[in-house]
């Protein structure tokens, strides 16, 4: 098929690789000349503007954003859908929010142009492994793209979810279980870390990968993130969040669903952000208070 992509990122421009070594054509734009630069060396077509991108599509458009939720998404939907023509596609593969999903799926659909949602997984290792796809929206135009869902996933790892706004609220959970494993692999690997025996980090996570029922993904990438710096001396223990977390704790209160691992997994996340928490400074205060217990104070 020919496509436009507009994100040139690092998942971005390795889904673009991807799709041209599976023989699909792909015109690329991005605000940064030097990710088009890079991009046309390995066989893609640029454009200049989103006119530009339009124009070098022929018939029916497909056009996959692969760019940061909220704003960024907005604006360049606003773009393209003053330019594109009746039951064109754009497809969001980024993780924009599910209800803002469906909103720009309902106003895209009165002028006739369809709008997908496909959440994204596999980060970096995608071009690779391929990447596991959640899509939603129109069941026809989904169907009409497979080839492109085909050609990113690897065999087995696409899925239909269902009508719009579905794959982002999936992708959403999908990551917010993702909080959880990376929590639990953390105190497992902590515990160890300041046990009583000089553990090889490294080795046991190796051996955790062959038959046993924690093996995963996640471990492996812990074993290889110990191989460069098997005591995470150059790591500062500071863990963002992308608001996928939080989207998910959110529909769990929504939805009256107990979701005691995810959020503590993201609490953890805020804490690691807190060089000196104010609320421990409370609980120091406090057992001083009641029970007479030392505080260690900034002069010792």
């Amino acid at each position: 098929m020919k496509i436009g992509f507009v994100g040139l990122g690092k998942m971005g421009a390795n889904m673009v690789s991807r799709l041209s070594n599976n023989n699909h054509e792909i015109i690329v734009y991005d605000r940064s000349q030097d990710a088009i630069d890079k991009a046309v060396k390995n066989g893609v077509v640029a454009s200049d503007s989103f006119e530009d991108m339009v124009n070098k599509l022929p018939g029916r458009k497909i056009i996959w954003l692969m760019i940061p939720a909220g704003k960024p998404v907005e604006e360049t939907v606003r773009n393209l859908e003053n330019i594109l023509n009746k039951d064109d596609i754009i497809i969001d593969g980024g993780n924009s929010f599910w209800k803002d999903t469906i909103e720009r799926g309902k106003r895209l659909a009165e002028k006739g142009i369809k709008y997908l949602d496909c959440g994204v997984s596999g980060g970096v290792w995608g071009l690779e492994n391929g990447y596991g796809l959640m899509s939603g929206g129109e069941k026809e135009s989904s169907e009409y793209i497979y080839p492109i869902f085909e050609a990113l996933a690897p065999e087995g790892g696409y899925v239909y979810c269902g009508e719009s706004g579905s794959g982002h609220f999936v992708k959403m959970v999908h990551n917010g279980i993702e909080y959880g494993m990376m929590q639990s692999y953390a105190e497992g690997f902590e515990i160890m870390e300041k046990s009583p025996f000089d553990l090889d980090l490294t080795k046991i996570g190796e051996a955790w990968q062959y038959g046993t029922i924690i093996r995963s993904w996640l471990l492996e990438l812990a074993v290889l993130a110990f191989k460069e710096d098997p005591k995470l001396d150059r790591i500062k223990g500071y863990v963002s969040d992308s608001g996928e977390g939080r989207g998910t704790i959110q529909a769990a209160i929504d939805l009256d669903v107990p979701a005691h691992v995810i959020t503590a997994a993201l609490f953890n996340r805020f804490q690691s952000r807190q060089e000196d928490s104010f609320a421990m400074k409370v609980l120091a205060a406090l057992r001083n208070q009641f029970g007479g217990h030392a505080v260690k104070t900034k002069e010792n």
